[in-house]
């Protein structure tokens, strides 16, 4: 709350006015379509579980937490959709380390047996070899 010292420029009459940012929450859309506040510290907990024992530092998390809210502010609604959060993510971690993407996909994607999770591992490398090319 802001609290402001001002006068009437009719009568001159000294007053204080209180006033409050009006803020209007950026929301996350989950899959069965109940919509929750977009909790940034949901976010990087996630992160952090997924770069455990990883040599991602918690800045460059910070910084992907960061251009995802950033993102969210300028949806037109100031709400994203819980799969376009994840994919953001994965996208992300895909490029910063290759395990901790795994580890975030195995659960994001809800893998329903180890073929998927091997299928998921063989894009990656069949990406990699394409790149170094």
């Amino acid at each position: 709350m802001i609290r402001r010292r001002r006068q009437c420029l009719s009568c001159g009459r000294r007053f204080t006015s209180y006033e409050r940012i009006d803020e209007i929450p950026y929301m996350a859309v989950k899959k069965d379509g109940r919509r929750e506040r977009f909790d940034r510290n949901k976010v990087l907990s996630g992160l952090l579980k997924a770069c455990e024992k990883r040599p991602v530092s918690v800045n460059q998390l910070n910084e992907i937490v960061d251009e995802l809210e950033r993102h969210v502010q300028d949806s037109p609604d100031r709400e994203c959709s819980t799969a376009e959060i994840g994919r953001f993510l994965m996208e992300h971690l895909k490029r910063l380390d290759k395990v901790a993407y795994l580890r975030f996909a195995s659960v994001y994607l809800e893998f329903k047996d180890v073929s998927e999770f091997m299928k998921e591992i063989n894009e990656l490398f069949e990406n990699k070899t394409k790149s170094t090319a």
